[in-house]
């Protein structure tokens, strides 16, 4: 998928207040910790990830997500009637039915001419819907859309501290299943994208590229980030960076660059084992990757877009920068666009 004439505009997110340690849950962990005989600084070491942030207990995913809507809408200087798509793509949704989208969209007073919609696709649901809006864009379809999304995970990382303290059947091996539900964050983010024509950055979308391995499908599953999450961590990060090569490949080709031409990085925040295999096999310098997973943890499908704006707002990532966005989901499917 190449593209002509559209630009990721603008960025809004919103962080939440209250700071959660590694260390902090391990304490939590000592019943488990204690019948398991781990040792202390177990989840850090293993993950990365420092510390991670959560709402307030009972807040909807709309609520951040308009936030993050607001801001970047403002910062990008269009019209709210120009708006003509929004996609909510987080894993998090207030309801299963309406959309999250219509919370957000009533909220944010978009035109009723705008088209509104949520995708699930595990941690690449908001990249899937930038995609989605650039090619609506492409066709003509409409001149600019917002994609937004919010992940709420305070508790899926409760409920998975309850269980591991309370159920005793829970082995030393089964623990490593468990261990990611435990790496989970919260954060919003929202992507606006628009037709150059209407782009005071001119900061151009070049390409997309996706691979599917849904034959890897099972090995995260989860009800909902309210419930468990069971997660073969060590296959699903193999057959990840495994899936990624091969999408890596096909990337090089759409955006008609070559490795070196690749100025500044940013994967998916799961954490940084992940991150080590997959800049290795793509023979990618990590110097020029940006990470937040050390403390925002895993925030699912903000993690990359959030990372990004984070990227921009550092100057890690400056004007005329090549960027590839390294997404990966939890059924081994990669999907890498190009700014």
């Amino acid at each position: 998928m190449q593209y002509q004439k559209t630009c990721l505009e603008a960025f809004g997110y919103t962080l939440p207040a209250e700071i959660v340690t590694s260390a902090e849950i391990e304490q939590r962990l000592a019943p488990a910790y204690e019948r398991l005989r781990l040792p202390a600084g177990r989840l850090e070491l293993m993950t990365g990830i420092r510390e991670r942030r959560f709402f307030a207990a009972g807040t909807r995913p709309s609520a951040m997500s308009i936030c993050s809507g607001e801001r970047a809408i403002q910062a990008s200087g269009l019209e709210r009637g120009q708006i003509g798509a929004l996609i909510h793509g987080s894993v998090c949704r207030d309801f299963l039915e309406p959309a999250t989208a219509c919370a957000v969209h009533h909220s944010l007073g978009l035109s009723p001419d705008c088209q509104i919609f949520d995708i699930s696709n595990a941690c690449l649901g908001l990249l899937t819907g930038l995609v989605q809006v650039a090619n609506m864009i492409e066709l003509g379809e409409i001149r600019a859309g917002l994609v937004v999304g919010t992940e709420c995970g305070r508790q899926l990382v409760e409920n998975t501290i309850q269980r591991l303290n309370t159920d005793t059947r829970i082995t030393r091996q089964d623990i490593k299943h468990l261990v990611a539900s435990l790496t989970i964050g919260s954060g919003s983010v929202a992507l606006l994208v628009c037709d150059q024509a209407l782009s005071q950055t001119q900061n151009r979308l070049h390409a997309a590229a996706t691979l599917a391995r849904t034959d890897q499908h099972r090995l995260c599953q989860s009800e909902g980030l309210a419930n468990f999450m069971h997660t073969d961590s060590e296959r699903l990060m193999r057959e990840g960076v495994t899936t990624g090569a091969a999408t890596f490949e096909k990337f090089l080709v759409e955006c008609q660059w070559q490795t070196q031409h690749i100025d500044k990085t940013v994967c998916h925040q799961v954490g940084t084992a992940q991150r080590k295999l997959l800049l290795e096999t793509l023979e990618l310098n990590p110097g020029i990757d940006y990470t937040s997973l050390e403390t925002f943890g895993n925030t699912g499908a903000a993690a990359l877009p959030l990372t990004m704006a984070l990227a921009i707002e550092n100057r890690h990532i400056v004007a005329d920068d090549r960027v590839a966005m390294l997404g990966i989901g939890s059924a081994a499917g990669k999907f890498l666009p190009a700014a």
